[in-house]
């Protein structure tokens, strides 16, 4: 199965990462890793709006309440306003660790961030994952990641999902109402010539999907972990992906140039038709 449209032929990026989509704004939003970029995809009038920052940053994440958003920087947590654009940082979880940088996040049905880190090669298994609750205090809640990566929720918000790349390992939580994490399994195993599991996210019928990082596709799971199907497209490095619109319908997916140069399509932003609905998606509550 391959079918999509360029969501915008402009601002390709380095490292096209951290999709979310603004109910609120009727927009979606992305960011250059590397690039040190925030981009804003206005649907009603396919615009799009770039803000530089001073540092890499991996994610945003809109918040309940507030006009702007937390944002994962390689610095720590920050408080980001983007018109006015100002930034108030919180806090850096791994001060101890001068070569990591934060490296994607999802809010769960409490409200609160799930966070996670990685060395800025990738090398050393130093990466962590957090928990960031509504009074802006964080939490370890798992460690020893090359890569983390694209943590999402099931439908009921029973389980967390949470990936090693590097490892090629999806791995499965119990999360309890408190916040805790338990019985960490391994959920699904990526083969080799199927590239990096990435970002992801949960559809209606609590179905995976997720990025395929050197694969060049997206692949929907089934709630046991088997390939339901494929979606191909035409850049390898592929990221992640939110469904969004008002009826949450459509899929918009990210992908990186850096590493494949050759690539005319590398880093763009695709639309593809998922044939189902995703699930709305909290704000931070904090």
């Amino acid at each position: 199965m391959s079918s999509f449209e360029l969501a915008t032929d402009e601002h390709r990026a380095e490292l096209g990462e951290g999709p979310i989509w603004s109910a609120r704004e009727n927009a979606l939003y992305w960011v250059d890793v590397l690039g040190r970029r925030a981009h804003r995809l206005a649907l009603n009038h396919p615009t799009v709006s770039t803000w530089m920052l001073p540092e890499m940053i991996s994610w945003l994440i809109e918040r309940q309440g507030h006009p702007g958003f937390i944002a994962g920087l390689e610095s720590g947590f920050v408080e980001l306003t983007l018109d006015p654009f100002l930034i108030r940082p919180i806090g850096d979880p791994e001060p101890h660790l001068q070569h990591s940088r934060m490296n994607d996040a999802k809010v769960d049905a409490e409200g609160r961030i799930w966070a996670g880190t990685m060395d800025l090669d990738g090398a050393v298994p130093v990466g962590a994952l957090y928990r960031f609750d509504r009074d802006h205090v964080w939490h370890k809640m798992d460690a020893g990641y090359l890569v983390s990566n694209g943590p999402t929720f099931s439908v009921d918000g029973r389980f967390l999902y949470h990936t090693d790349s590097y490892r090629h390992i999806v791995y499965r939580f119990e999360l309890r109402a408190d916040g805790t994490l338990a019985n960490k399994t391994r959920f699904i195993e990526f083969e080799q010539s199927w590239g990096f599991p990435d970002g992801m996210t949960t559809d209606a019928q609590d179905y995976l999907w997720i990025a395929h990082y050197g694969g060049g596709r997206i692949t929907r799971f089934d709630p046991a972990g088997n390939v339901d199907r494929e979606v191909k497209l035409p850049a390898s490095q592929i990221t992640s992906c939110v469904f969004a619109g008002p009826q949450l319908d459509r899929m918009f997916v990210t992908s990186a140039a850096c590493g494949v140069p050759g690539e005319a399509l590398a880093g763009s932003v695709f639309e593809i038709d998922p044939g189902v609905r995703g699930v709305v998606q909290k704000p931070f509550a904090g």
